[in-house]
């Protein structure tokens, strides 16, 4: 099984969201691919990357293809996964800014889902992706958590529906409890 990691705390160390993962880890395998988007982060998308987007594959100049290279690989990565690890802080009620330039690079219409005359359609059906999440003070599925429903949406988005959470939520006001309540989460979705 391919298995995909991204990691996308600022924290350099004693994240959280990287523990986390790391405990997914051992329960599902380790990862194939990693990404650490906190570390090495990926660029904003900018008008000549929306230019060389929207152009044609085979109109594309040296330019354009060089524009899209960064992307091009991180939609490889994700077409070449079964099992896509996710993690997801909430930063200020949301994703992280390096994740969402991530999102960004990887939704991409023609390569990772497509218009219809019924809507889009997501392309990367048949993956599984497990988001481990911790917060400060938001409560993971409440009227102030926009990460979580966000995430939900762009993996189904570009077809990955097979979406699971694991939570340390509310860590300002539970502490270790929050952690630990997580670690009992992943376990379960091991067994």
């Amino acid at each position: 099984m391919n298995i995909l990691r991204i990691d996308s705390s600022a924290k350099a160390s004693g994240s959280t969201t990287q523990a986390l993962l790391d405990r997914i880890e051992e329960k599902v395998g380790r990862a194939t691919t990693r990404r650490d988007l906190g570390a090495k982060a990926v660029p904003q998308i900018d008008g000549t990357w929306v230019s060389a987007n929207f152009t044609e594959a085979q109109a594309r100049d040296d330019a354009q293809k060089s524009a899209l290279s960064l992307s091009d690989e991180l939609v490889s990565e994700l077409q070449d996964s079964d099992l896509i690890l996710i993690a997801l802080p909430i930063y200020n009620f949301t994703v992280p800014g390096a994740l969402k330039a991530w999102i960004d690079l990887v939704c991409r219409a023609g390569v990772t889902f497509k218009y219809t005359e019924t809507g889009p359609v997501g392309l990367l059906e048949g993956k599984r992706a497990i988001v481990a999440v911790a917060s400060g003070g938001t409560p993971v599925g409440s009227e102030i958590d926009f990460a979580t429903g966000y995430m939900r949406h762009i993996l189904g988005f570009i077809g990955i529906t097979d979406v699971s959470f694991v939570s340390a939520d509310q860590q300002g006001s539970k502490g270790e409890a929050a952690v630990n309540e997580a670690q009992q989460e992943i376990d379960a979705l091991a067994a």
